[in-house]
């Protein structure tokens, strides 16, 4: 028999919150792990570009190409689906620091993540990484900020386990060519 706990117990509070919203029904049967697999790679970023506020929020929406696309052409003014997309959110106040929004879409997380034959889950990964660097004002406008930009991405993946996303599978290149 276990005795019983005495004293008492406290709440850790998290100093990074990733709020998860998910809303198209596929996204869990592609990447079982979904939430673990976004906070893991927010977190990884964030740590990478020593990026420790006393406490911060992200908000991720997992959703589908229509719903990126109406984003896409609302706030960029760009026709069409993209993959990721990032909305800088309130980094002043007395409350939390917003970090922004990212979404995702599934068909074209998906449908990459075959082409380049990895894991939804290790494309997720990387997308989610990507976006936080935009939010903590990494660019890729040009090729010496991409080059950076890229780098990083690397290296921060390369913590979670997750091959180098710019690094060409020659096998995989020569079944598209021949």
């Amino acid at each position: 028999m276990t005795p019983p706990i005495t004293g008492r117990l406290e709440m850790v509070e998290r100093a990074f919150d990733v709020d998860v919203s998910v809303d198209h029904h596929g996204w869990p049967n592609v990447v079982p792990n979904l939430e673990m697999t976004v906070r893991l790679a927010a977190e990884a970023a964030l740590r990478a570009c020593s990026y420790e506020p006393e406490k911060a929020e992200l908000s991720v929406l997992m959703t589908d190409n229509r719903t990126i696309a109406d984003l896409n052409e609302k706030w960029r003014g760009k026709s069409g689906p993209t993959n990721v997309l990032s909305f800088s959110g309130e980094w002043e106040g007395s409350g939390p620091a917003l970090l922004g929004d990212i979404v995702l879409a599934i068909e074209i997380v998906t449908a990459e993540a075959e082409a380049e034959g990895i894991t939804v889950s290790d494309h997720v990964a990387h997308l989610i990484v990507h976006g936080v660097l935009h939010l903590l004002g990494h660019d890729h406008q040009t090729d010496s900020e991409a080059n950076i930009m890229e780098a990083l991405e690397t290296k921060i993946l390369e913590t979670l386990g997750v091959s180098d996303p710019y690094v060409v599978d020659k096998k995989f290149l020569s079944r598209i060519i021949t």
